[in-house]
């Protein structure tokens, strides 16, 4: 049987043990990566605007591999609250397959990073209020803990920078580099959670 723990002011580690704690941390993470991709220039807004792809492709992919397959049927009315979240997901990931294939100093690279932000706020607002609430009503601790387990296993084994030639197996989703490093996330939760 898991015990509970008492998070204290910076423990990560209570934090990391609960799925939603975990990615509101990960919402946090993300709104930090656009002001950094805002505020620098040149090769620094180019390593922030990586490090935000990686965050964002990992993201997204561990909870539609592990969250929204819970929300589903773990509470009244989940398919509906995935559906939308889904159908939320899919402009961004084209607004970011756009902006993947732009230089960061190119003239049209600003406003579409500000259209992805404003998407992406709006997305993260939409699962804070209608998904993770109630997935921490519906789920027990040890249900949090796995479904966060699973989500960390996903950021530890993304590499540092997408990789070109791996085909997506949802053409939807995304193209090039992020649906490679997407379909690499999807194995890895998947293993993590006993599926692969």
């Amino acid at each position: 049987m898991s015990e509970l723990r008492t998070p204290h002011a910076g423990d990560d580690m209570a934090e990391d043990d609960d799925v939603v704690a975990l990615l509101m941390r990960q919402h946090g993470d993300i709104r930090n990566l656009f002001d950094e991709v805002e505020a620098a220039t040149g090769e620094e807004r180019r390593d922030a605007f990586r490090r935000l792809v990686r965050l964002l492709a990992v993201h997204e992919t561990a909870e539609e591999e592990v969250v929204h397959p819970f929300a589903r049927k773990g509470f009244p009315g989940g398919e509906q609250v995935v559906k939308d979240r889904l159908a939320e997901e899919k402009a961004a990931k084209e607004t970011l397959a756009a902006l993947d294939e732009l230089d960061t100093d190119d003239p049209t690279f600003m406003p579409q990073l500000l259209k992805l932000r404003r998407d992406v706020q709006e997305h993260a607002r939409a699962e804070e209020r209608y998904e993770f609430t109630h997935i921490r009503r519906s789920a027990d601790v040890t249900g949090l803990a796995a479904m966060a387990k699973a989500i960390k296993a996903a950021e530890a084994m993304a590499p540092t920078r997408p990789h070109p030639g791996v085909e997506s197996g949802a053409k939807n989703m995304a193209l090039g580099p992020v649906a490679a490093l997407m379909d690499r996330t999807k194995d890895t939760v998947r293993k993590a959670m006993g599926k692969g």
